[in-house]
């Protein structure tokens, strides 16, 4: 069996993915085989992963954190790195996602009752990740100091006692109160998780570390625990793909530049990451636009992400007025593009006959591509190679979505996927719609793309950039911890 290491947080957001993505690395280059593993994941940020001994199917859909962990380990991401993942679809209810594939929808009171169900999926996943491998690395979900929701806990100290995975704590210096997150995590957790924790170690420092020596002190005298280090700003973090939604109120406009994207912020947002490679793009500025602002009347492009509640998104985005500066964007000769859910937005109609996303069955769309989306019960999950058809190049990505699309407009294909035409442009090739994410991942597709909006690309080759990212990552936090140490702490 694998030895293995779990990170859990004082709280959200701590910046436990990438830390485990980065100490993947770190084991990796020291040779081990190593992989990620988390039990219970929260994000319409999804990735597809392999489903293993299943050759139906594309594929299953895990945390697009375990993805990227995946790679910093070097394998192929499977489903098993996240047996459990939420897609949050309303403020009260998600989809269920377990071993990649759709289990079903739950209220949040409702989830709590059926973890007992879900914790046998989690320890067949964690067998099957431990196979083979020399180390595995284990990331929490939310704190284990939300004691209310022990008693049926897979996530955190649940999973560590039944496995016996000793736990680092991870505590954010960044937010403010760290010495009393981490000594009150300390105070209110029973004996039996508090002596799963090893240590811990501070996360985000900005500045003189000799200055929080104090603040070390005080933290031992009060725990007893002893320090891993204390990990600076990782600058390089900005480079990796964002798995949580969170992080989108703290993304704001950065210097002016020849060509802004405007995003709308949706309300239930996914994969947003799809504009990683354009914000890595010198020229070009990426806005996240939040709900209650007007959509930049100086884009150049306007870019409708996913969605994991198409009508629910669309009636928001009228509500805020954006489907009004859309419509000026577009008189304006400017140019949109929509993925996925922001595809089946930019339609005539979108028809929920079935009631899969919700009450509403009936949603009008924003008119800007002649077509209708019917949804549908089964979910195409897979990846694709595919090709643009306006630019003939090759294109690299994935589909997670529901529903049918129809109409004159998907005469004009935006890609063929698999020798199957995909999405639609509309007449004046201004307005395009895909269901592929990940199309500006691919190099020269990127760079064509943004020529003919008139703008010079970098040539940037975006996954060597995620890779160098990653590289650097695991250097500093081998600068910073003793991750010697946590790694002989594995058992």
């Amino acid at each position: 069996m694998a030895k293995a290491i779990m990170l859990q947080g004082t709280g959200s957001d701590v910046g436990k993915t990438v830390l485990v993505a980065g100490l993947c690395r770190v084991a990796r280059n020291r040779g081990l085989k190593v992989r990620p593993f988390k039990p219970q994941n929260m994000s319409n940020n999804a990735a597809v992963a392999d489903i293993p001994g299943d050759n139906n199917h594309g594929g299953g859909e895990i945390g697009r954190a375990q993805w990227l962990q995946a790679i910093a380990c070097g394998v192929a991401p499977s489903v098993h790195m996240n047996p459990v993942l939420l897609k949050p679809q309303t403020d009260v209810g998600a989809q269920v996602i377990v071993q990649g594939k759709v289990f079903g929808e739950a209220r949040a009171r409702d989830y709590q009752a059926l973890k007992g169900r879900l914790m046998d999926a989690v320890l067949d996943s964690w067998a099957k990740v431990d196979e083979g491998a020399d180390l595995v690395i284990v990331e929490g979900a939310g704190s284990p100091a939300e004691i209310n929701l022990r008693s049926r806990d897979i996530a955190n100290m649940g999973f560590a006692t039944r496995v016996d995975v000793p736990v680092v704590l991870v505590g954010d210096i960044d937010r403010g109160g760290v010495i009393a997150s981490v000594a009150g995590t300390h105070l209110i957790l029973p004996e039996e998780d508090r002596r799963m924790i090893v240590g811990y170690l501070i996360n985000k420092f900005r500045g003189d570390v000799s200055l929080f020596d104090d603040g070390l002190r005080a933290i031992e005298k009060f725990t007893g625990w002893r320090c891993f280090g204390v990990v600076p700003w990782l600058k390089a973090a900005a480079r990796l793909p964002s798995e949580d939604s969170v992080v989108l109120e703290r993304l704001a406009s950065g210097e002016a530049r020849a060509l802004k994207v405007a995003v709308p912020m949706l309300g239930r947002i996914a994969n947003f990451d799809d504009l990683d490679p354009l914000k890595a793009e010198p020229q070009v500025e990426v806005v996240f636009v939040p709900p209650g602002k007007k959509l930049p009347a100086d884009a150049g492009l306007v870019v409708i992400p996913g969605s994991k509640s198409t009508i629910g998104d669309l009636l928001k985005f009228r509500e805020n007025g954006w489907d009004r500066d859309l419509a000026a964007h577009r008189k304006r000769g400017g140019h949109v593009v929509g993925i996925c859910g922001g595809f089946q937005m930019l339609g005539r109609m979108v028809r929920d006959p079935n009631g899969i996303e919700g009450s509403i069955t009936d949603a009008e769309g924003l008119c800007l591509l002649d077509i209708e989306t019917v949804m549908e019960p089964e979910k195409t999950v897979r990846n694709v190679s595919a090709r643009s058809v306006p630019f003939d190049l090759p294109l690299e990505g994935y589909e997670i979505h529901l529903g049918r699309t129809t109409g004159p407009d998907t005469v004009r294909p935006s890609a063929i996927i698999n020798g199957i035409e995909d999405g639609a442009i509309s007449a004046d090739g201004k307005v395009i719609g895909t269901y592929m994410h990940g199309l500006f991942g691919a190099d020269a597709f990127r760079g064509k793309f943004l020529e003919s909006l008139g703008i010079r690309g970098g040539g940037i080759d975006y996954r060597a950039e995620v890779e160098r990212a990653l590289d650097e990552v695991a250097a500093e936090l081998e600068n910073h911890l003793d991750c010697d140490a946590i790694f002989a702490l594995a058992r």
